[in-house]
């Protein structure tokens, strides 16, 4: 027996029959199995009711589940509190410390939940209207994606008391405020490299550094960079990335250490290459590099120069019932001090530039948003990626199997 947390029987998707039952029981139950089929569609882009007949059986007896206790007469309604869904681990930590606990402690009620970013569990509380978070945190592309598909509402600046002007990257989105601005950085050894690299051409230096160099494995950054030390402005480089010529020219320019390259795909990997000598330099997230080196007291050096800027984001769930305190607790969160307190417990830049003056000076140095660091710094065009990104990916992958 399925979701009978309504008294309702949802049987046959648990007996593994079929989901005939969902066009012929009526009533509340109707509802149910309707709204279930909403989520599991949702979920795994499965558009046949016979979703019973498909290896989708357990997540579908979930959704019942789901489904029977959010829509029947009986089930528990969503209580007053707002919901916040953001990552977890030392990253919701920092959150907790700048932002959860100060604001429940004003006398503000809070609910946190952790996900991994993922489209679909937004898309499944939409969809069914069944909306538990609130407001969400959420990567760049994510909430490019959920704010083009409606997921997400569209983010009024007078309402949330903020100028937009101040956040660092604010106008490449409508449905979100950015939190905090990470950064793509190239990082060495420096008991390894007595002279180490000055600048991110000279990881196409190999007379000057030769051996093995680590890049992530994805064109997002690299592709910038290849054209940067090949003498491209960072004024013209979107535009020539938008044609083959450019395409074509920054490849070539990865094809000059393409046999010299170590591919990461985790955050960890970059500082464990460096630590065992694999690689002389690496590209690398910031936050991984300054966290080893205040934590596990490793020499590492980071190079500031065109680091590659992303950010996390804000973003109220569409439909949500608790919009009003949503901008609330954004607008709470936004502010400067608060911003400024977070750095102390994780490396990442406020994307708000009032509180960079804010932050303590020791902790400024290794942030991607101290006014040193952003001299030369390397906005990320997310539009561009987002109109480009996969027949990038696809040409990346064909480049990288030749």
């Amino acid at each position: 027996m399925c979701g009978d947390k309504s008294g309702h029987r949802v049987p046959a998707v648990c007996g593994v029959h079929d989901a005939s039952w969902a066009l012929t029981t009526g009533g509340p139950d109707l509802q149910v199995a309707r709204s279930c089929h909403v989520l599991c569609a949702a979920l795994t882009g499965a558009a046949s009711l016979h979703i019973a007949r498909t290896p989708h059986v357990k997540l579908f007896c979930l959704c019942c589940a789901l489904a029977a206790a959010v829509i029947t007469p009986t089930a528990a309604v969503a209580d007053d509190k707002l919901t916040v869904a953001t990552w977890g681990g030392a990253y919701s930590d920092s959150q907790n410390k700048a932002f959860f606990e100060p604001f429940m402690k004003a006398g503000n009620d809070l609910t946190i939940e952790t996900y991994n970013g993922e489209i679909g569990r937004i898309r499944a509380q939409v969809k069914s209207k069944a909306v538990t978070w609130d407001v969400i945190d959420i990567d760049t592309q994510t909430a490019l994606s959920a704010c083009a598909e409606g997921l997400l509402e569209k983010i009024d600046w007078k309402k949330l008391g903020l100028d937009r002007e101040t956040f660092i990257g604010a106008k490449q989105q409508v449905c979100a405020v950015p939190n905090i601005v990470y950064a793509t950085v190239l990082a060495y050894d420096t008991t390894k490299l007595k002279t180490g690299p000055s600048k991110t051409a000279d990881l196409f230096d190999l007379k000057a550094f030769p051996g093995k160099r680590g890049l992530r494995k994805s064109p997002v950054v690299n592709l910038e960079w290849a054209l940067l030390a090949d003498g491209v402005k960072q004024a013209d480089l979107y535009a020539l990335l938008r044609t083959k010529a450019g395409v074509d020219r920054a490849f070539r320019k990865l094809d000059t250490i393409k046999s010299e390259i170590i591919w990461w795909e985790a955050g960890a990997q970059p500082q464990q290459m460096l630590s065992t000598g694999q690689v002389v330099m690496t590209s690398a997230w910031n936050g991984y590099v300054a966290l080893a080196v205040k934590k596990d007291k490793k020499p590492y050096a980071m190079i500031w120069d065109n680091q590659g800027l992303d950010w996390n984001w804000w973003a109220l769930v569409k439909g949500g019932a608790h919009i009003d305190a949503g901008y609330k607790f954004v607008a709470y969160a936004s502010d400067p001090n608060r911003m400024a307190n977070q750095t102390r417990e994780i490396p990442y830049g406020p994307a708000n530039r009032d509180a960079i003056p804010l932050v303590d000076k020791d902790i400024l140095l290794n942030l991607p948003t101290s006014a040193d660091n952003l001299k030369s710094a390397l906005l990320v065009d997310v539009k561009f990626w987002a109109d480009r990104g996969d027949a990038l990916k696809e040409r990346f992958e064909t480049w990288l199997a030749r």
